[in-house]
């Protein structure tokens, strides 16, 4: 069974993300497969690097608490699970999103740069949880956001203000843990801020910024997660 499922969202207050040691039989049983797929990929983007990152199981959601444990693998293998369509099911990919909203109710994502695995792909700053993002033998996903907060967009903790809880976005392969972020400026003035913070980079992640008002601008280079939840918090307006 592989393939994914329409969303779901779950509203939750706690994460509970255990990292647990154990060996993937996907990443062990296909593993000169996993090799041959990332040197294809590696030839067509040689910024592209064989990190370690951190993937989930067992997903459990209980009153206001969603429950997981994670384990490392290698980004090749987590790259060939997804290029693959997701061939074990077992498996998900977990991570933390800040949904960046401004003042004037515009949603700022940013466009993925060419050089990525996800090119052209359109999120909320986001990204797979790695071994950085270990504390206390748990995934720090709250630390993992704002870590991508500052790395994609150049804000720090004291420019926004972060609404309380989780907005679990689960499809089967992914489940996107977003926490709403408001910023105290205008669409237009964080967008050009964001895109002076990337000008200033050697090889920014992002290739560009872009400004949701409503449902009209969701597009099909947004992942069905980002859409799901931004059809929500549109729908929740009067």
């Amino acid at each position: 069974m592989s393939g994914t499922q329409p969303p779901l969202i779950h509203r939750v207050s706690a994460l509970d993300l255990v990292v647990e040691a154990w060996t993937w039989p996907f990443a062990e049983t296909r593993r000169a497969e996993i090799d041959a797929h990332f040197a294809d990929k590696q030839r067509e983007k040689p910024a592209m690097w064989n990190g370690r990152v951190l993937l989930g199981r067992n997903p459990v959601f209980a009153g206001d608490r969603f429950s997981a444990s994670y384990f490392e693998t290698d980004f090749a293998s987590f790259l060939a699970w997804r290029d693959w369509g997701f061939p074990d099911p077992g498996v998900f990919n977990g991570s933390g999103s800040g949904a960046l909203r401004c003042a004037d109710g515009a949603f700022v994502l940013g466009e993925m740069g060419q050089h990525t695995s996800n090119a052209g792909r359109i999120y909320f700053p986001s990204g797979t949880p790695d071994l950085g993002d270990i504390r206390d033998g748990a995934v720090d996903i709250s630390g993992s956001v704002a870590r991508e907060l500052e790395e994609e967009t150049g804000l720090t903790p004291g420019e926004y203000e972060i609404e309380p809880g989780w907005h679990c976005v689960y499809t089967g392969p992914t489940v996107a843990m977003i926490r709403l972020i408001r910023v105290d400026m205008p669409g237009d003035a964080l967008r050009a801020r964001i895109e002076a913070n990337l000008a200033a980079q050697r090889q920014p992640e992002l290739s560009a910024i872009h400004l949701v008002r409503g449902t009209h601008d969701l597009t099909s280079a947004m992942p069905r997660f980002v859409t799901a939840f931004l059809d929500v918090q549109f729908a929740s307006e009067p």
